[in-house]
């Protein structure tokens, strides 16, 4: 036996990142993969998994504290040697992404070893996978045939904790609940009406659900971005139909390779020579000071069944678009996946937001602070067109909504910006020249 010091993995760029749960103490026994603790940054929350099996000796932090790369987690008493331990902890990664789409450990299968449960499920329980909860709560809840939509939650941001759940199952009360942040997502101080507070029960019948982890966090952002930034927003149309049908073409003749482009990743390249064509749309603000970045990396917002997020094609300029394609295509799955690791939603500098695949035709897009400008893209339509005033065409067309920040871009340069950016989608042998 040997006691290991298990520290925290690499966890993408972040550094001081806050404890928002703890899930061992002293004594417990942890199997592989069990998750330590739970760090939230301002993207998204993650578990810090166990990398070997062990009991736990001493727990080296306390809930709120903040950690980086390399800090001291818990001493476990291992089997293991010292050597197995340093490759166990570089293999171990925290579940990235939210947790809602939570990891194998919270899949809702048979539970990983531990001890016996004392109630066995008498039947399928009430999908639970929005509710803020980590793996071993999910797993205490099925152990206890507790139906995690009904558990008020304590912890910190509306977390439901063990306690919680044992309480829940018990049939007593949770324990006060803190203070919640206001449901209008802020305001204080800003000499604002307080939200109202309506009791909908009283109008008919009603159904609560919570909000999804990620549309917490990007919902604060989103509130963020939106009252300190001047948004300004421009809408113009680009000519896609000699690009689409050659998009079709491209497809069809490599469909047997498995490549597929879609639009959106000529829009990517697009993006990248129109920022090298207009540099103030690739620059950040810091105090009085602009940011000129010599970099282009792209995000790009992805559905997922919890909420967006926005994954980042870095070098994006020293890429294809079947080599964008591809990498859109994996970023999307581990997003969809819950898998999306902070470091892969960071950097970015401009950011397309397409609704292609749904339907409209314009709307105004929020930009992702500290960018300064965000493409926004809505499904293309066919218009007859009269470019000269005298014959008309028929034509694809591609709905385009530039937001800008208008302390940075005024809107002679908004324009400009739409107008080369739908031009080089008109014809894409423009960005060779």
């Amino acid at each position: 036996m040997a006691i290991q010091e298990i520290k925290v993995p690499d966890i993408g760029d972040f550094t001081d990142v806050p404890i928002i749960e703890i899930h061992v103490q002293a004594g417990d026994s942890v199997q592989v993969e069990d998750p330590l603790i739970t760090v939230e940054s301002d993207k998204a929350s993650m578990d810090v998994p166990a990398p070997m099996a062990g009991t736990v000796k001493e727990v080296k932090v306390k809930l709120g504290d903040s950690v980086s790369e390399g800090s001291t987690l818990v001493m476990l008493e291992s089997e293991a040697g010292a050597g197995d331990a340093g490759a166990s902890e570089k293999a171990a990664a925290p579940a990235g992404g939210d947790e809602k789409a939570p990891p194998p450990a919270a899949a809702p299968s048979a539970p990983a070893p531990s001890a016996p449960s004392t109630a066995a499920p008498s039947g399928p329980i009430a999908d639970f996978s929005r509710v803020h909860a980590s793996p071993s709560a999910r797993r205490l809840a099925r152990e206890l045939d507790v139906d995690l939509n009904r558990v008020p939650p304590t912890g910190l941001k509306g977390r439901v904790t063990q306690e919680d759940i044992q309480a829940f199952a018990k049939g007593g009360a949770p324990a006060a609940q803190p203070a919640a942040a206001s449901p209008s997502g802020g305001g204080e101080g800003m000499d604002l009406l307080p939200w109202p507070k309506v009791d909908f029960s009283k109008f008919g019948p009603v159904e609560t659900k919570p909000l999804s982890r990620i549309k917490k966090i990007s919902g604060a952002n989103l509130h963020r971005n939106w009252v300190r930034i001047p948004h300004v927003t421009n809408h113009d149309e680009a000519d896609i139909t000699d690009l689409e049908e050659f998009r079709v073409q491209f497809n069809k003749a490599n469909e047997k390779a498995g490549i597929k482009v879609s639009m959106l990743a000529f829009m990517i390249k697009a993006a990248v020579a129109s920022l090298k064509q207009f540099p103030e749309f690739n620059a950040s603000l810091d105090g009085d000071n602009l940011i000129y970045k010599q970099y282009y990396h792209i995000g790009f917002a992805a559905d997922t069944p919890n909420g967006l997020v926005v994954p980042v094609i870095r070098d994006a300029d020293q890429k294809g678009v079947v080599e964008i394609a591809q990498e859109m295509g994996s970023l999307a799955k581990l997003a969809r996946d819950g898998k999306l690791k902070p470091d892969q939603m960071q950097g970015g500098c401009f950011t397309i937001s397409s609704l292609g695949g749904i339907g409209g035709i314009y709307f105004t897009p929020i930009i992702n602070a500290p960018e300064v400008a965000i493409m926004g893209v809505c499904r293309s339509y066919w218009k007859q067109v009269s470019p000269d005033g005298k014959q008309s065409a028929w034509r694809f067309m591609l709905p385009l909504s530039l937001s800008w920040d208008h302390r940075v871009i005024d809107g002679a340069a908004a324009a400009r910006f739409n107008v080369h950016f739908a031009n080089l989608l008109a014809d894409m042998r423009r960005m060779i020249m």
